[in-house]
């Protein structure tokens, strides 16, 4: 949310807090994916850049695929316009999202070898990249959890640094997360993004 949107829910609570609530209600009857697409769409309208962050790093976690985003895009190009097209799909390219890079439309979900078990420290977390996503394995004696390195905030990219024992904090704002169950512990509410996996012929696999 905007400082100028801040201010005026403080300044005029009583117009602003209606309002809000009108749009909380008004698609109850649509299915979230539907919904953050909808949203998204506003925010690219508007030319809202941490708004576009925001409803995109939604639509992703409602199970919309990098095509349906760009297929709404571009369903909406009557209203949008060429130039508020092309400003999403900058925010797009500055994002650099393994799903929306071009040799990656029209992926299949499939499993990708992370790194040999043996390699692994018995305790902590680990950053590691394969074909194209960086991922970050935590290990609990025999207990692993593997999550997007992604921050599920505005899609900023974690990096290794950002690692404190067992917490990860995003350094773009602050958002923190407990390693050992992904959950959002400071400035945020949503989780990191838990990837499935599996331990087969020595090595450790992801599914995405």
């Amino acid at each position: 949310m905007s400082q100028a949107l801040d201010y005026l829910i403080q300044a005029r609570p009583d117009a602003m807090q209606p309002y809000f609530a009108f749009l909380k209600v008004a698609g109850r009857r649509l299915d979230p994916k539907t919904r953050a697409l909808i949203s998204l769409i506003s925010k690219v309208h508007a030319q809202t850049e941490r708004g576009f962050r925001q409803y995109l790093t939604r639509a992703l976690r409602s199970g919309a695929s990098a095509d349906e985003v760009l297929d709404a895009l571009l369903m909406a190009f009557p209203m949008l316009g060429l130039t508020r097209v092309v400003w999403a799909v900058d925010q797009l390219l500055a994002l650099d999202l393994p799903e929306f890079r071009l040799e990656q439309l029209g992926h299949v979900p499939d499993w990708h070898a992370l790194a040999p078990l043996a390699e692994l420290p018995p305790a902590g977390c680990v950053r590691r990249e394969a074909d194209g996503r960086a991922v970050f394995i935590h290990r609990t004696g025999t207990e692993l959890m593997v999550y997007d390195a992604r921050c599920p905030h505005q899609s900023t990219d974690i990096p290794e640094l950002a690692i404190d024992g067992e917490r990860l904090t995003c350094p773009r704002h602050g958002w923190a997360f407990d390693l050992g169950s992904g959950m959002c512990v400071a400035k945020g509410s949503r989780p990191l993004r838990a990837l499935a996996h599996r331990e087969q012929d020595g090595q450790l696999w992801a599914f995405w």
